[in-house]
């Protein structure tokens, strides 16, 4: 069999893994020895909670960043052009989204390899499907700009895009600066605009709930260093 590309997910926080990941996914890494991973740290932590046996010591780790050069990229490959498989993981959720592991995947995808993505928990989807939006349109945008005159622009055009074209728009921030986002969006959204903010999903403190910007202005809940996603849609 030619040497596979294996995308891991791994839980969002604190969940036990057996709550969000198929029995499949183990078998799947316990299989691997070698892993490109985000966080090293992270990464041997969830390996070693799946299965206590595991010697960490005889695995490969790489890590892929934002700080791993275009050039070092294709090097991670470097054992599936052995004959080897190689598994991806993020430092939370499904790799290659809104994650630096979309990188390699391109370079295993011209390279023909086979690249498979394992089920578990994606808190972009997760976020849609609890917010009540539309579910057939949406739009992730990732990071706003920190400027504040720039984060404004952007935030009144997606509200518009929003309005004209029924397309749920979403975001994420910094976790320190989430509380700075919700009040930008009371600041700058009409407040019959319906924000939904979905923090720390599959955790034990979960919170997704969907308001107007005028319900929210009277209660803004603090997420400062939680994980969260917002979405602004219709109804």
């Amino acid at each position: 069999m030619k040497p596979t590309l294996y995308l891991i997910p791994v839980p969002l926080g604190d969940t036990e893994h057996s709550r969000v990941l198929p029995a499949y996914n183990r078998e799947v890494i316990l299989s691997l020895r070698h892993f490109i991973v985000e966080d090293l740290r992270t990464a041997r932590r969830f390996l070693k909670k799946m299965e206590p046996s595991t010697v960490i010591d005889s695995l490969t780790f790489t890590e892929l960043n934002e700080h791993t050069s275009p050039e070092d990229v294709s090097a991670l490959l470097a054992p599936m052009d052995g004959g080897e498989s190689v598994g991806v993981m993020s430092e939370a959720g499904c790799p290659a989204v809104a994650d630096p592991g979309a990188d390699v995947v391109a370079i295993a995808q011209r390279k023909g390899y086979r690249v498979v993505p394992l089920v578990g928990p994606s808190s972009i989807l997760m976020a849609l499907m609890a917010s009540g939006f539309n579910g057939q349109r949406f739009a992730f945008h990732g990071y706003l700009p920190v400027e504040t005159s720039k984060r404004a622009e952007r935030i009144k055009a997606f509200e518009a895009r929003m309005y004209a074209e029924h397309e749920t728009q979403l975001f994420i921030e910094t976790p320190y600066r989430n509380n700075k986002l919700v009040e930008d969006f009371v600041r700058i959204c009409k407040p019959s605009t319906r924000l939904c903010i979905a923090c720390r999903i599959t955790c034990g403190d979960e919170f997704i709930r969907t308001l107007s910007v005028g319900e929210w202005a009277k209660n803004i809940p603090d997420l400062k260093k939680k994980p969260a996603i917002f979405l602004i849609g219709t109804q």
